[in-house]
């Protein structure tokens, strides 16, 4: 099925000039063309067409997913807020609570919408605990091998976080990948004017996250 996604400004990947109207072709789980949201749609007439308002992008990258997932508890709303309070827990806090397998996977299933609600399509980490490898696989999420984060202001490497920009200079330095012909069909739709006004909003400002094709996050 063919299915043409269009937004108010098109940023195809890092380096790229931006495209007003611009708009991405999905067919399958492959992209199968980017360019002006007319011409697509004219050459396509029968595609199913969603219009996003904001701007699209390539799918962000979360770096340290790891540190995030496996020693990060996100606590189950509604149930753990009142006791544990709405706040991922981590360091000394986490080492108060009773952690088993089912426990870990249940928090990473959550930990994982909170990323596909930022746009995030691929992290980086080596995950030990198998149930929060198998939330990772089975979010759509793609895992790539640990990388260096954003240093700080002594030099240090930063703290993982959930936000994909924190850190960066650029928007685009967290742009996983870009968007043209034939690659897989992973990007984001962000409620922003430009990359500057996103690295300014941040990530939560995220409307939609498509992966492998398939729409897979949606602000209601």
């Amino acid at each position: 099925m063919l299915t043409l996604h269009t937004a108010e400004l098109l940023v195809a990947g890092p380096g790229s000039t931006p495209l007003p109207g611009g708009a991405v072709l999905v067919e399958g789980d492959r992209i199968a063309g980017v360019g002006p949201y007319e011409e697509l749609g004219a050459a396509r007439p029968h595609a199913r067409v969603r219009c996003w308002p904001g701007v699209l992008t390539p799918g962000l990258l979360v770096r340290g997913a790891d540190e995030l997932l496996e020693r990060t508890y996100y606590p189950d709303d509604p149930y753990e807020v009142a006791e544990l309070g709405a706040d991922p827990i981590g360091g000394q806090a986490l080492a108060g609570l009773t952690m088993t397998e089912s426990r870990w996977g249940n928090s990473a299933r959550r930990g994982t919408q909170k990323l596909l609600a930022r746009g995030v399509v691929a992290v980086t980490g080596r995950f030990t605990i198998p149930s929060v490898r198998t939330a990772v696989v089975r979010s759509g999420l793609a895992v790539l091998p640990p990388a260096a984060r954003p240093q700080g202001s002594s030099g240090a490497e930063r703290e993982a976080s959930l936000d994909p920009f924190a850190g960066w200079d650029a928007a685009e330095q967290a742009f996983h990948g870009a968007l043209e012909p034939d690659a897989p069909a992973r990007f984001a739709v962000f409620a922003a004017a430009d990359p500057g006004e996103l690295l300014t909003l941040g990530a939560t400002s995220c409307v939609a996250t498509v992966i492998g094709g398939r729409l897979l996050h949606r602000r209601r």
